[in-house]
């Protein structure tokens, strides 16, 4: 089990690396993370959900992925509370304090899916949550120690050496354990070094020794890295391009989900992802605006109120910039958003953008399915993914966007063929996709494979883990 000093030291993606480092070596390898809090998460070949970072381990480990890979997943809807997903299938919600008192209850279901896992692998790779310090929840923990405890699995520690501090981090951690806790660290890595690894060799050396854990690998900063999806909204980032000939705005909503939507265009060269954070305006010269999904589509509608963007989007569809909805950012395009049960908050209707002639009611039932099917506008085809609560309709869906391979039509177009939204994720991952929407932008794709890169950047990082962390030691320690 890889628990960290703090979140996002990097411990998805040192799983993702060895998961498929171990799976070329010849072992089933299966990942596994008790309680993940993410809003991006993916679609699972059984029909739940569960969070990206687990599928992407899956896919570096070569299997499909489940939904007992991540069975207890919450997705934040405000800044104390979030829906709970058991087992791929949402359980409730709760908030922050009350959910302490659920934890006990999810064990169960927690040490059934690691046990099927357990039963079809050689090797369970499982992730923490968070950080492995975090003593005021250790009572019914379920994600870091609490779990370790229970099913005796072996610890390693990562600290990230980036964001400085990581000898105080990694020797704090061991200090606050208490003894039981602390027996299960079996080692360490220290993660993201930059410049010479020689400089930090004493400070290898003096962790392992004020903690009498083993020294398992310092690893460099790897830029192959930034390929891959982030987990966490927070680490969300795009590279400046001014020289872009293409630029396009993404308002970053408090309650943004299955962001890595986003990921193929923010690596199409001569294209710049302009990922906006209140305060900044949508800029003037900006070729179009993408609106993705949301947890929290009536809650983060109003942050997009706040930060003054409807305007902005506004002005810029008078000037006509072209804009794209995904899941919950289409919701927020049309003329109406109601939530008759309260699903997502107090019963009621909204009022949306109004940029496109649809209306959305949300309902209780939740999509979970992959989606295939071609675009109505140009016949490419795509694969994607479902994975949204509500119903929309009105007379722009007269004139959908996509057809599913069903028979389903999926989307709204406007009149004028500016302002389009689909429930469909994952569709820019698709080169057919990507190609057609750059294109309505007059912009040419770039002749590249985005799924292609993908797996080469899984295969650079497992290359360099087998460099700089001893996998040998690692199988040693497993149980």
């Amino acid at each position: 089990m890889f628990q960290g000093t703090g979140s996002s030291v990097g411990k998805s993606l040192i799983v993702a690396g060895l998961a498929r480092a171990f799976a070329r070596r010849g072992l089933r390898v299966r990942p596994f993370k008790p309680q993940n809090m993410s809003n991006n998460a993916a679609v699972t070949a059984d029909g739940g959900e569960i969070g990206r970072a687990q599928a992407l381990q899956a896919r570096a480990a070569g299997v499909a992925p489940t939904v007992h890979m991540n069975p207890v997943l919450l997705k934040p809807q405000s800044e104390t509370g979030s829906q709970i997903v058991v087992q791929g299938r949402v359980h409730g919600t709760a908030r922050a304090r009350d959910y302490q008192l659920i934890k006990p209850t999810l064990m169960p279901h927690v040490l059934d899916s690691f046990g099927r896992l357990r039963e079809e692998a050689d090797l369970v790779l499982v992730e923490g949550a968070g950080s492995a310090s975090e003593i005021n929840l250790r009572r019914n923990d379920i994600a870091n120690m609490g779990f370790a405890r229970v099913t005796a699995t072996p610890v390693v520690v990562i600290g990230d050496i980036d964001r400085g501090g990581v000898i105080a981090s990694l020797v704090g951690t061991h200090t606050v354990l208490d003894d039981g806790d602390r027996a299960t660290v079996r080692g360490f890595i220290v993660n993201r070094m930059r410049g010479d690894p020689t400089l930090f060799a004493e400070g290898m050396t003096e962790i392992a020794r004020r903690t009498g854990w083993a020294p398992l690998g310092l690893v460099p900063f790897l830029d192959a890295a930034r390929r891959l999806p982030a987990e966490d909204a927070q680490d969300l980032a795009a590279p400046r391009n001014p020289d872009a000939a293409l630029r396009i705005a993404v308002p970053v909503l408090p309650c943004i989900s299955n962001f890595d939507d986003l990921d193929p265009l923010a690596a199409e060269p001569g294209v710049e992802l302009l990922l906006l954070r209140p305060g900044t305006p949508v800029p003037a010269g900006c070729d179009a605006v993408i609106l993705p999904g949301s947890k929290a589509t009536i809650a983060d509608l109003a942050a997009l109120r706040e930060a003054g963007w409807d305007i902005d989007i506004a002005a810029h569809r008078r000037r006509g910039g072209a804009v794209l909805g995904l899941c919950g950012g289409y919701q927020m395009l049309g003329r109406t958003l109601s939530d008759p049960e309260g699903i997502e908050g107090p019963a009621g209707t909204v009022a949306g953008l109004g940029l496109l002639a649809v209306d959305t009611v949300l309902t209780g039932t939740k999509r979970l399915s992959p989606a295939t099917g071609h675009s109505l506008a140009d016949g490419a085809p795509f694969t994607g993914y479902e994975m949204h609560m509500g119903q929309t309709g009105g007379p722009d869906a007269a004139r959908p966007l996509l057809r599913l391979a069903d028979g389903r039509d999926d989307g709204a177009v406007s009149t004028d063929g500016l302002v389009r939204g689909t429930y469909v994720h994952g569709l820019f991952g698709d080169d057919r996709q990507r190609a057609g929407f750059l294109a309505s932008l007059n912009h040419a794709a770039a002749p590249r494979h985005h799924e292609g890169e993908v797996e080469a950047a899984l295969d650079a990082l497992a290359a360099h883990l087998e460099r700089h962390i001893d996998l040998d030691r690692l199988l040693s320690i497993a149980a």
